[in-house]
């Protein structure tokens, strides 16, 4: 099955992050090659988050099919190792998304 290639700003969006993000994975810290890579919502659309760029992650493809539609703090919280990745690379996430990640962790 042939996915549909990105296009327009949609594209542009994915390479910005990618490079915001230098291409390394949040969740498992990888450095991967932009085909191996996804944008992740780190608040899922269904769940009221938006395309912005404080909600948007770069995540391997591996992570982010692992983590489905959860949210990041849902998927963190049993995950301290991929925690203290996204914690710490996930530099450009809106506060209020990191605090719910640290806060689903017990502080």
């Amino acid at each position: 099955m042939n996915t549909p290639r990105r296009t327009g700003d949609s594209e542009g969006r994915r390479q910005r992050i990618f490079r915001r993000d230098d291409y390394t994975c949040v969740y498992c810290g990888q450095r991967c090659d932009a085909d191996d890579l996804t944008v992740d919502h780190v608040e899922p659309r269904v769940k009221g988050g938006d395309n912005s760029p404080g909600n948007l992650v770069t995540a391997c493809r591996t992570c982010n099919t692992e983590k489905g539609g959860a949210p990041a703090w849902a998927y963190l919280a049993g995950r301290p190792e991929k925690r203290a990745n996204f914690l710490r690379l996930a530099r450009f996430v809106w506060p209020r998304l990191k605090g719910a990640v640290i806060e689903a962790a017990g502080g």
